[in-house]
């Protein structure tokens, strides 16, 4: 055996005896010494509220940016309130969204089914659909910009059944809705 081949086994075995003093060193610890089981337990409940508070933040930075994208695509391209023009614009932002839904585009897609709910007058239904036939990231994003940003339209659906009232006649046609509906690729 050449002796490279040699030193390199030697160093090898060294390495696997010396993980495996360790780990059995470590069980003796956290079996006999309560002091060290007691720094394990606080090492853990330590990581874990950090983890939580990663998640926190990480949750508080998505709802920023989901807010800052939509107030600019807001601006930029502003929700329409005419009453006839809420179907072409409902029509139009679905399409669009159709058009660009796909792995990178899912904020600017969410943006266009958000407007499209905007205008339409039974949001309720229409979020329905959306869960139904929307990627799952999509319709995570549109939720989230409801509650950054809730259109009127919800607000009002939210006050009208808080007060017990019943729904107003839509004025989008059915069409549109069933063309939503088609079964996602």
């Amino acid at each position: 055996m050449p002796d490279w081949k040699r030193t390199s086994a030697a160093i090898g075995a060294a390495a696997l005896l010396s993980a495996t003093g360790y780990a059995v060193y470590f069980d003796y610890r956290r079996r006999n010494n309560a002091e060290f089981r007691k720094q394990l337990r606080h090492k853990a409940v330590k990581q874990k509220k950090l983890a939580q508070q990663d998640a926190a933040r990480a949750k508080k930075e998505r709802l920023t940016s989901v807010q800052a994208f939509l107030q600019a695509e807001l601006a930029a391209d502003p929700i329409s309130t005419a009453v006839s023009e809420m179907e072409s614009t409902f029509t139009a932002n679905v399409e669009l969204g159709k058009a660009v839904r796909g792995p990178g585009n899912e904020m600017v897609a969410a943006a266009k089914f958000y407007k499209a709910l905007a205008v339409y007058p039974n949001p309720a239904d229409l979020l329905g659909i959306y869960q139904r036939t929307i990627p799952e990231a999509i319709y995570e994003y549109i939720v989230l910009m409801i509650a950054v940003l809730p259109p009127t339209n919800i607000t009002s659906f939210i006050n009208t059944e808080a007060a017990g009232a019943g729904a107003e006649e839509p004025l989008i046609s059915e069409r549109n809705v069933q063309e939503l509906q088609e079964p996602t690729d």
